[in-house]
């Protein structure tokens, strides 16, 4: 027989139940009802149901059948028109208990056929979740279990004796089966404080754009949690809260696939399991906002490593300890290490265990896909996960309400978690302070020294300018008016010309003569070098040689012969630097 797909829903007056049989005989099908009690059957599918509330048949009941989508519509009456029926989405837990094949059952479970909201938890006893105390006893070597437990409820041991091979890739516990809980956690802290680095902290601390963007980020329950405190505030009757949480078809399938099954745990054991299970979801919720809702590779990695619970098979005795636990990890282990991300996560698990065990199932039923999905972290779901989501739907709603109070009295500080984070911080500021005052004091002698610079720059350009307008002056002092006037300051001929008023010039024989210049008082020039004193006129000649090629160039009339061999000798493209006109005597 196959189990079909299913759905129940509700009014006040009816509970409807849907049935997905795509590929039944429609002519033969049977329905039964009775208290709490409904079967169906319809080739080849059989589904039998528990359920919460009494039902009653009254001839008001309907049944149809859509054949294009192949699904029963069956429309029952309840026995107490008005009455609500909570955890119709808990399908795992209306399913009836698969009864064992063995002749003779190990251990029976007398009143198991109605499944209540409690399961096995018949007490109303109220949780104290503070520490619990008890005398010391001392036990005896011989009565001592030489086996440690783990895994839900601590009811499992001796798995990892034959996955030695999975064992590093899931936990970080060497040896779980031969560890007790101190040596455990004694492990534990000395890794956690080997892996912790001040500069990843220190780095995320102050460069936390990214984590600013983490923290906006708003998950599924931020907006439940605002529509059930909205409705809260209109009524206190929080019977439609389980309303808020649907699960999608992919998560129905799951909770089919579940084996119902009862947990019978001790007072301590069940505690053990609440407080994992603030363990567990506190892992959830990180990951979930720090990749924003999209799982990855690294999704199974750090649910598994963030929670003690699952990476070190850890006990716990009181919600303080395990906000402590949790603040340590995510600050050693992952990809953004942030108190902020601590505080976050510690405040979106409040709004988990608030919403309801309908919420804390379809986290876990996610955590329970993310591990399917990962080898070897499957290991994990056998021993926590699929427990975890079979269990929660009989768990007590005010339960997990005490639960969430509890956690609300034990927010975590920096100080509790023993890894000197203020003191790092105020260290980091300090650097700071110093390197600001470092930088301002190289500001104010650079700011003293551009004055002088800038004044030695301005007299340099000065100096430039006065030597520009020295060489501009020199160079008009050289240029001779056009047009044979001369003007009263020297002229080319200047450093030639004697005061009174003669100039040396060659003659053809090479001897320089001083010749009188037009207008000057002296009408006759005497020979300043003579052929029989070549000696004593050598120097002098050869100075005004250089000075009179580097000046100016003195040619022959056009009409004598030695000019016209020198223009038969001068390139087309030479410039003529020959004075416009001749030079007179």
């Amino acid at each position: 027989m196959l189990t079909p797909a299913f759905d129940l829903s509700q009014d006040p007056d009816f509970l409807t139940v849907a049935i997905r049989v795509p590929y039944a005989r429609v002519s033969e099908f049977d329905v039964y009802f009775e208290g709490v009690d409904f079967r169906f059957y319809a080739k080849p599918y059989f589904l039998r149901l528990t359920l919460p509330g009494r039902i009653v048949e009254n001839g008001s009941e309907q049944g149809s059948y859509a054949a294009d989508k192949g699904i029963f519509t069956i429309r029952l009456p309840k026995e107490t028109p008005g009455q609500h029926f909570e955890g119709l989405n808990m399908l795992t837990a209306l399913l009836a208990p698969r009864k064992s094949r063995t002749a003779k059952p190990l251990v029976e479970e007398i009143g198991a056929s109605e499944v209540s909201e409690e399961g096995v938890e018949d007490d109303d006893e109220e949780f104290d979740w503070e520490i619990e105390q008890s005398p010391y006893e001392e036990v005896p070597e011989s009565t001592l279990n030489p086996e440690c437990h783990y895994g839900f409820g601590n009811l499992r041991s001796g798995v990892f004796q034959r996955l030695q091979d999975e064992l590093s890739d899931v936990i970080d516990l060497k040896d779980p089966d031969s560890t007790p809980a101190a040596e455990r956690r004694q492990k534990r802290l000395a890794a956690e404080l080997a892996k912790f680095d001040p500069d990843h902290y220190l780095a995320d601390f102050f460069e936390d754009e990214a984590v600013k963007q983490v923290l906006e980020y708003n998950p599924w329950w931020i907006d439940l949690y605002s529509k059930m405190m909205a409705s809260l505030g209109k009524s206190q009757e929080q019977e439609n809260l389980a309303a808020l949480v649907s699960f999608s078809e992919e998560e129905k399938y799951q909770l089919r696939k579940f084996v119902n099954k009862s947990y019978l745990l001790d007072k301590r054991a069940c505690r053990q399991v609440y407080y994992s299970l603030i363990d567990i979801l506190l892992a959830y919720c990180y990951e979930t906002r720090v990749t924003e809702g999209e799982k990855n590779v690294e999704s199974a990695w750090n649910i598994r490593k963030l929670s003690p619970t699952l990476c070190w098979f850890e006990t716990w005795t009181n919600v303080h300890e395990i906000l402590v636990s949790f603040g340590r990890r995510v600050l050693c282990y992952p990809l953004y290490r942030h108190f902020k991300l601590v505080m976050q996560a510690y405040r979106d698990t409040i709004k988990v265990l608030q919403l309801g065990k309908s919420a804390v199932l379809k986290c876990l039923l996610d955590i329970h896909k993310i591990f399917q999905e990962n080898d070897p972290a499957y290991i994990l779901n056998d021993l926590y996960i699929s427990d975890y989501c079979v269990w929660i739907q009989k768990a007590k709603s005010r339960k997990l309400a005490a639960l969430a109070e509890a956690l609300k009295k034990a927010s975590p500080t920096k100080a509790q978690l023993g890894l000197e984070l203020q003191e790092l911080e105020a260290a980091a500021f300090l650097v700071q302070e110093e390197e600001a005052a470092s930088k301002a004091g190289a500001r104010c002698i650079s700011g003293q020294q551009t004055p002088s610079s800038s004044s030695e720059t301005s007299d340099s350009e000065e100096s430039e300018s006065s030597t520009s307008s020295e060489t501009e002056d020199s160079d008009s002092e050289h240029e001779e008016p056009r047009g044979g006037e001369r003007e009263a300051g020297p002229s080319l001929l200047g450093p030639f010309v004697e005061e009174s008023g003669t100039a040396l010039l060659p003659d053809h024989g090479g001897m320089c003569r001083s010749v009188v210049l037009p207008g000057s008082d002296d009408g006759q020039g005497q020979p300043l070098a003579s052929p029989r004193a070549p000696g004593a006129s050598e120097p002098l000649i050869q100075e005004l040689g250089e000075q009179l090629e580097t000046s100016v160039q003195i040619s022959e009339p056009k009409g004598s012969a030695a000019g016209q061999r020198a223009e038969e000798r001068q390139p087309a493209d030479t410039q003529d630097l020959t004075p416009s006109g001749p030079i007179r005597y």
